[in-house]
């Protein structure tokens, strides 16, 4: 076998070996509360463990991890759940001391692969408020959420049944 292509098999089979992909990070005011939800593909059953921090001033600080001890100022206000591959960090009183770079890391246990990492940029005067209809929409599939709108759109005679 030529080792040229023997490098190129390696590295695709390592590609298709990644565990977890992070799809999506985003950033929403739940009232005082920031909530920061990681979004995340899991191709395995191996324990994840995470680490959500912030980077500000060129200095990063653990707001809340399974992988290193968290910071202390974040210790009290910080919570993390974790819901059919979803993350959200909920953070208490959140202020504009608190803007900054947000960042998302996971590795599932026994991937040699790396970690996934993504960042988002968080400040307090351009975030949404979090909305119950778009969690709705970002949780649940397609065709269920045709059958909820279906009345409404009777309703408005938009489709007539």
């Amino acid at each position: 076998m030529n080792p040229t292509v023997g490098i190129a098999v390696i590295l695709t089979v390592l590609q298709a070996a990644h565990c977890q992909m992070i799809r999506d990070l985003s950033a929403c005011l739940l009232g005082q509360n920031l909530r920061v939800d990681c979004r995340y593909e899991n191709k395995t059953s191996n324990p994840l463990t995470y680490e959500f921090s912030i980077t500000k001033d060129n200095r990063k600080q653990i707001i809340h991890s399974t992988m290193k001890a968290s910071e202390t100022n974040y210790r009290n206000r910080a919570n993390v759940t974790m819901h059919k591959n979803l993350l959200c960090l909920y953070l208490q009183g959140f202020t504009t001391s608190d803007e900054g770079v947000y960042m998302c890391e996971l590795r599932a246990t026994n991937d040699y692969t790396g970690n996934q990492i993504k960042n988002i940029t968080v400040i307090k005067d351009k975030l949404e408020k979090c909305a119950g209809f778009s969690l709705l929409i970002q949780n649940t599939s397609w065709l269920l959420l045709l059958l909820l709108s279906l009345p409404l759109l009777q309703a408005v005679d938009f489709v007539s049944l």
